[in-house]
């Protein structure tokens, strides 16, 4: 079935957002229990429980540790011919908890579901709520489309709190590719004052890697990025270290450009064991992050549907320098159509993965933001289902970049 008429798709927008709204209680208990339990990549099995839970008791089909993920979930209502995913994540940070607001994302995507839930068949979709766990370094929707969990999913559509008021369409030219890197060197130990000389100093080995970060930064590109950290560096102070184990990021524009960067910075690394004589051992944590390529469709029914519901979101221009973070979800939107617009906590005043930004995403501000995100989220899917050019190209699998 296709809905064809402005009319038709109005009312089924009124439908959505009471269905939005009677959920609501759940919705805003669900991510404020999330965020008093932070859980980190791959040991989110309460928060997706909770999520998997609230969804079943609502009247979705749900499978759990799907993709051979066990905090993955796929959960489904409708059957039918056009299948509309939400990506739901709820995994925190390291110290700092939901310092990312992936509670407001895991509640927002579950509102979204549950309001195109009630008017699935008649606008012939299938909804999927997909749990996403690991999406903080473990690249856990790379590993549910590698497993299949997207095959048949024709769009994907989450969003992602902001600070302010500040509301992205376009989170792309934000967004860069990202390669995660561990780092081991291996020296000798030796006593520090007696004989020092016997020893191999691998914490001395990342720090002329270091330094040799530090003077590549003069001759890269807007855009790149590369930063870390020593998680472990010695034992102690008197025993020269023959362990170093270095986290670290490369960042850049396009997956091409990082994975271009990734080999600069990885002669970086084999410098610190050359000067030192140490070994060194590179690798990659998880897969690859790829940059954005957002639905051009989508993100237009995004934005007016926020202006809509009272906000004023606003396109990044091209060409601004990104300097941003990185997501799994730019391999979801090179493989399907999808978006991942942003949207913002008025009360929020710094930038994400800083205690306050945590703080700030349990407090009414971010409550009130999610069910909004909710809602301009099942909009923007009703919309795609009944604009029958956008459905079509949807159910050929093409996507509009």
């Amino acid at each position: 079935m296709t809905v064809d008429t402005t009319a038709d798709a109005a009312a089924l927008k009124d439908l959505a957002r009471q269905a939005v709204q009677d959920a609501e209680p759940d919705l805003v208990r669900l991510s404020r229990d999330i965020h008093a339990r932070p859980e980190l990549r791959f040991e989110e099995h309460q928060a997706s429980a909770w999520a998997a839970q609230l969804l079943e008791d609502r009247g979705f089909a749900v499978e759990r540790g799907v993709g051979d993920v066990a905090t993955a979930f796929e959960a489904t209502a409708g059957d039918g011919d056009l299948v509309l995913a939400l990506c739901a994540e709820y995994d925190a940070l390291p110290g700092i908890g939901h310092a990312c607001g992936h509670n407001l994302i895991c509640a927002s995507s579950l509102g979204a579901g549950l309001g195109l839930a009630a008017v699935a068949d008649r606008l012939g979709i299938t909804v999927k709520v997909i749990g996403t766990p690991a999406e903080e370094g473990g690249g856990g929707k790379v590993l549910l489309l590698d497993a299949g969990v997207f095959d048949g999913v024709h769009a994907a559509l989450m969003a992602h709190p902001t600070p302010g008021g500040v509301d992205l369409l376009d989170m792309g030219q934000v967004m860069l590719a990202a390669i995660h890197l561990e780092v081991e060197y291996q020296g000798r130990a030796a006593h520090a004052a007696a004989n020092p000389h016997e020893g191999v100093n691998a914490l001395d080995a990342a720090v002329v890697a270091q330094t040799a970060l530090g003077l590549l930064r003069q001759q890269v590109r807007d855009g790149d990025r590369f930063h870390g950290f020593v998680r472990h560096g010695g034992e102690a102070a008197n025993v020269i270290p023959e362990r170093a184990v270095l986290d670290y990021i490369v960042r850049s524009t396009t997956l091409d450009a990082a994975q271009a960067l990734e080999a600069r910075v990885r002669r970086c690394f084999e410098a610190g064991a050359l000067a030192t004589g140490a070994t060194v051992d590179i690798r990659q944590m998880a897969p690859p992050y790829s940059h954005i390529e957002a639905d051009r469709d989508l993100t237009r029914f995004y934005g007016a549907n926020a202006r809509a519901l009272g906000r004023a979101p606003f396109e990044v221009p091209p060409g601004l320098n990104p300097g941003g973070a990185s997501t799994d979800m730019g391999n979801v939107s090179m493989a399907l159509p999808s978006i991942h617009p942003s949207f913002g906590i008025p009360g929020a005043t710094v930038m994400p993965h800083h205690q306050d930004f945590a703080a700030a995403c349990a407090t009414p501000d971010a409550d009130a933001s999610a069910i909004f995100a909710a809602t301009a989220l099942a909009w923007t899917a009703v919309d795609a289902a009944s604009d029958d050019p956008v459905r079509q190209r949807l159910l050929r699998g093409e996507r509009s970049v």
